[in-house]
């Protein structure tokens, strides 16, 4: 319990600082830049509470520095997290990149002296380095290739060189040279200056064979795309400064307001947390309303997660759904450059469950499974309330009483009188227990309890003995009537002193304000208890008077009889007064002995 308690706390205070984040960004390059000192501090910590806080680190900030283009916060994040996480592998990586360290940088320092001059014959500015490695990504690549029964010598970016130009135009003429000295290997050239990334990335990627036929991958890019790069949001506020909006930038950081919708839609911060690892750190797709709107979405994403995009209403009353004008089916994945066209019902008629389904793949994103959730659970609400707001009018008609809410407010321990509806609609209380709340009427919390102990002792009750106070007004409870030897406790009310209920009284158990209640125990005064009994037996002439008859025989008087039929079994409640537990139980093991008698019982009065 504990540990959810703590994971609650966490994924609520992860959720503050998104929604934060979300309304001014600079919120999370603070938490970035603390979370990178933080992770440098690690080893202060219990080894349990290391782990903890890397794992975050790998699952939130991280990815978050990455979906901000922060790369140079990111990979600093993942390697501290990942030695913590996995010591042996980040060692393993680690000797193997520092065995190799000298014949790789010769081999690299060759390389970049040969392209800066074939660079230089081409009469292009630009600045060739080398590009370190960093061990965690290495981990994933490694992991990817062993997957494909591949070893690590096939990576094939462990050499790596970056060139910076002056201008975009710079970078595709160094392309050329590039591709004009060395032959490209298939598959591994990537234009996301034509095509940027959703986190502002802009950059020319290829790989070649090079000298000695090993493959080395080449980065091209502008010294302002470089600072993009490493540094994300952060150096395009540095580029944009005091210049007029920038409608990309706006277009690429569209996610950011989906964190405000969710914090509409998702209450609970887990699913909220859980929403946002899920559909804002998987890779994107990008798609158009028949607006020519862009919304992003995550791969995998179908017509409905669109339509949940657009608006929960839109969600809740699709009935199909249209891709670049051809019907498709609402479980579709949707593409890059998709256009969507959702068709809705004029009624709303509410989601389907087998929308829920994840084998049936209707939706792929958490939000939209979260707002189909919601809609089931505002439906069986209202149902309660319903049913409730049934129960409790037939019960005051029944005991011939009229209550406004906000009496019904200051009696109930609940915050609104819709809350005490679901819980009464829903059978988390009974009508009984309502009905025994209002009669008693407890005393608020800020109450004057001296009031009640200059009451003087009533004569119904005072076989009870108030522990610690003399003279206070008792009564036996209605809805669980105690007798001698039962286990007892007090319960303070308004007008009433003090009501005596057993302690296992359902009134008692579901008791929310304990300091209401006070302990009580017997006197030694010879009191008679009047006790509800339940008999069921098989019906036959005779039994009535079997029953009254052994009842007299033990010395108890009868206050009232009452027979009735129920599914072919007789069904006798009698009232009855008894000196204490032990009267009782003799007189239910006779009548137990009656023919015909099939059970007994204390029943509620």
């Amino acid at each position: 319990l504990r540990g959810a308690e703590v994971d609650l706390e966490q994924a609520a205070s992860l959720r503050k600082m998104l929604v934060t984040m979300a309304e001014d960004i600079r919120v999370v390059l603070i938490k970035l830049a603390d979370r990178l000192h933080n992770m440098r501090t690690l080893h202060a910590l219990s080894p349990n509470r290391r782990r903890a806080i890397a794992r975050e680190t790998l699952e939130i900030f991280a990815p978050l520095a990455h979906r901000l283009g922060i790369w140079e916060v990111k990979w600093r994040l993942e390697d501290l997290a990942f030695q913590h996480l996995n010591n042996g592998a980040y060692q393993e990586i680690s000797s193997m990149l520092n065995a190799k360290r000298q014949e790789r940088e010769e081999y690299i320092e060759s390389v970049q002296s040969l392209l800066q001059t074939e660079l230089d014959k081409a009469d292009i500015s630009a600045e060739v380095t080398g590009r370190p490695k960093h061990i965690y990504s290495i981990h994933k690549k490694t992991e990817k290739y062993r997957r494909q029964n591949l070893g690590v010598d096939d990576i094939h970016d462990l050499f790596a060189l970056r060139i910076l130009v002056d201008s975009e135009k710079d970078c595709y003429l160094a392309l050329g040279v590039v591709h004009s000295n060395w032959r490209p290997l298939p598959g591994q050239f990537d234009d996301y200056i034509a095509n940027p990334k959703d986190n502002l990335y802009k950059s020319l990627h290829t790989t070649v064979l090079c000298i000695d036929a090993h493959p080395v991958e080449v980065q091209i890019r502008t010294h302002e795309m470089h600072n993009l790069a490493e540094y994300g949001v952060a150096a395009h506020w540095l580029y944009k400064e005091g210049k007029t909006s920038d409608v990309e930038f706006e277009e690429k950081m569209t996610w950011l307001r989906q964190l405000l919708d969710w914090q509409r839609d998702v209450s609970n911060p887990q699913e909220y947390v859980e929403a946002f690892k899920t559909d804002i750190f998987q890779n994107q797709v990008f798609v158009y309303t028949p607006r020519g709107d862009l919304k992003e979405l995550p791969a995998g994403a179908t017509p409905l997660d669109f339509a949940f995009r657009i608006h929960t209403d839109v969600g809740h009353r699709c009935i199909g759904a249209k891709v670049n004008g051809k019907l498709v089916a609402l479980t579709y994945q949707l593409q890059n450059g998709d256009t969507v066209e959702i068709m809705t019902s004029k009624a709303v008629r509410g989601p389907s469950l087998d929308w829920l389904n994840p084998n049936l793949g209707y939706l792929n994103t958490n939000s939209a499974r979260t707002k189909v959730r919601q809609w089931f659970n505002r439906q069986e609400r209202r149902a309660n309330i319903e049913r409730g707001k049934d129960i409790f009018r037939r019960q005051l008609r029944r005991l011939n009483m009229a209550m406004t809410d906000e009496e019904l407010s200051d009696v109930l321990n609940f915050s609104s009188t819709d809350e005490f509806m679901v819980a009464l609609g829903g059978g988390e209380i009974t009508v009984e227990q309502v009905v025994d709340r209002i009669a008693n009427q407890e005393i608020p919390p800020d109450s004057d309890f001296e009031k009640i102990y200059s009451v003087p002792a009533s004569s119904p009750a005072s076989g009870i003995e108030v522990l610690g106070v003399g003279d206070l007004l008792t009564r036996m409870a209605n809805c669980c009537t105690p007798i001698l030897g039962d286990n007892i406790i007090g319960y303070i009310t308004r007008t009433r002193g003090v009501t005596v209920h057993r302690r296992n009284c359902p009134n008692i158990v579901a008791e929310r304000e304990t300091e209401r209640l006070i302990p009580v125990g017997w006197s030694k005064a010879h009191e008679l208890y009047p006790v509800r009994v339940r008999l069921e037996a098989q019906d036959r002439v005779g039994l009535l008077r079997d029953i009254t008859s052994l009842v007299s025989e033990e010395g108890v008087n009868i206050a009232s009889c009452v027979s009735e039929e129920e599914k072919d079994i007789s069904v006798v409640s009698l009232t009855v007064y008894v000196d204490g537990i032990s009267q009782l139980n003799r007189l239910f093991s006779k009548m137990e002995s009656v023919r015909g008698v099939l059970g007994v019982s204390r029943a509620r009065v």
